[in-house]
């Protein structure tokens, strides 16, 4: 039993840790309140008053949406239907073969396996930059500079995390299930699909999560593969909004930046018991 001196001691240190973390959450959280504040400013008022709550003078209501959403003639609709088609393919995609060769890894005591998981995860050290000249090139080469071949890449980028993290918890999982499965008949492919998929249901929506996070935001590997003639993703197009001289609207680009992270905070909200719980799982064997 705790004495009345440690219970105190305790609870002072959950308040010091409370109001710490709540700090914390307050500095993070205001480069988003900024962003709402300014979404509804005129262009002027968010050069020269950026930290000031917004007036009567300066308030003009949705017009920064329906200027930015319009402007340049190119919809923001569309922009965001091809960043939603890049995202969900390119995550399920991810999803279903990380999960499988991490399952193959896991299984299959050999040097080939050890060494394609070494490589996977090798690759989440390389910098983007090392390889985006070449894979420009290659990805021109190929055809694969539209929204529905975009995905093949980020396989490519996202298998590293993913795999790591899927060979993990696999590991946890006890070979003597899957056994019974053999012996009840189930061929490798079922016993993938109806005993180990399930299973590993934490793991699956923690990579979802950090893999659609990425992905929907992402600039550069849009930017350099897809032809922006005909497709552009939502961060293409909020920089799109810069005019001539270099001008930019403010106003406007807070806006489109506003409804391009309401999707992700929604979902993350919905989803973030997950994370942890699927990243330590993950942890528990390397």
């Amino acid at each position: 039993m705790k004495n009345t001196k440690d219970l105190r001691t305790e609870r002072r240190n959950k308040m010091i840790l409370t109001v710490i973390f709540s700090a914390v959450s307050i500095i993070y959280m205001f480069p988003v309140l900024m962003v709402l504040l300014n979404s509804f400013k005129a262009n002027t008022f968010v050069k020269t008053d950026t930290f000031a709550w917004f007036t009567e003078e300066s308030f003009v209501g949705f017009e920064n949406f329906i200027k930015g959403m319009t402007f340049g003639g190119y919809p923001f609709w569309k922009s965001a239907l091809y960043s939603a088609v890049i995202t969900l393919l390119s995550t399920f995609l991810i999803l279903l073969f990380t999960s499988m060769a991490a399952w193959y890894i896991s299984r299959v005591d050999s040097k080939f396996c050890r060494a394609v998981y070494l490589t996977c995860v090798f690759s989440m050290v390389v910098p983007f930059q090392m390889v985006m000249f070449t894979l420009s090139k290659t990805a021109d080469t190929l055809n694969l500079d539209t929204p529905w071949t975009i995905p093949i890449i980020y396989l490519g980028f996202g298998a590293g995390l993913a795999v790591f993290m899927f060979v993990g918890f696999v590991k946890s999982i006890p070979l003597e299930i899957e056994e019974a499965a053999a012996i009840d008949g189930c061929a490798p492919l079922r016993t993938y699909f109806s005993v180990v998929l399930p299973m590993m249901k934490p793991t699956l929506v923690s990579v979802a999560i950090l893999e659609i996070m990425w992905i929907w935001n992402d600039y550069l590997l849009p930017y350099l593969v897809l032809d922006r003639t005909k497709y552009m993703t939502i961060p293409i197009h909020i920089q799109s909004l810069k005019g001539s001289y270099g001008t930019v609207d403010l106003g406007a680009t807070m806006a489109l930046i506003l409804l391009s992270i309401i999707p992700v905070i929604v979902f993350y909200l919905l989803c973030q018991k997950h994370i942890i719980k699927g990243v330590a799982a993950g942890a528990v064997k390397g």
